[in-house]
């Protein structure tokens, strides 16, 4: 926490939270379309908390280590690209669940996170703000997106896109067979 300090605290509690959600939705799911959705989810909040921990390898890694010569750096790169490309596999395979998902969001929340997302960039790049006061803008604008997505999941009622999933499916598979 050597940069942005105890307003990074919120951010993170609300980060893993939001990753104990999905994973219980992941186990509550019998459908692997649904699960594959829901692994993805945890894989994503995952890495977000790995690249919000940007100070743990300062903290727990040696500044000379090696493997098979490469870097920390590289290795930890190497490892979150792999789980980038897998929880977008995942995505994909789960294209149907997640398109349902998507087009039940209001507008209106699309809107209020990109505007917040803008807000934490122009923040973290001190465009429009002084630099010290850009780090708290940005850290701020990333706990209200965090505590959006908290809050979305946990509104979200898993039940109700599981049955719409199942009838879209057979209804794909009944007009398959004709």
């Amino acid at each position: 926490m050597s940069s942005d300090g105890i307003i990074e605290i919120p951010g993170m509690i609300l980060l893993f939270v939001c990753l104990l959600r999905c994973t219980q939705y992941m186990i509550q799911s019998h459908i692997k379309h649904i699960q594959a959705f829901w692994l993805a989810a945890v894989l994503v909040f995952f890495t977000v908390i790995r690249r919000e921990l940007n100070y743990l390898p300062d903290l727990l890694v040696p500044s000379d280590f090696s493997f098979l010569n490469h870097s920390y750096d590289w290795w930890e790169d190497s490892v979150l690209t792999v789980i980038y490309l897998v929880a977008l596999g995942l995505l994909a395979y789960s294209r149907h669940y997640l398109w349902a998902l998507l087009k039940n969001v209001p507008v209106s929340l699309y809107l209020i996170v990109t505007a917040l997302a803008i807000i934490q960039y122009m923040g973290e790049n001190a465009i429009m703000f002084p630099h010290t006061f850009g780090e708290v803008v940005e850290e701020l604008a990333e706990t209200v997106i965090y505590g959006i997505a908290l809050t979305y999941l946990w509104r979200f009622k898993l039940a109700d896109y599981e049955s719409c999933l199942v009838q879209k499916l057979n209804y794909e598979l009944k007009h398959a067979d004709n």
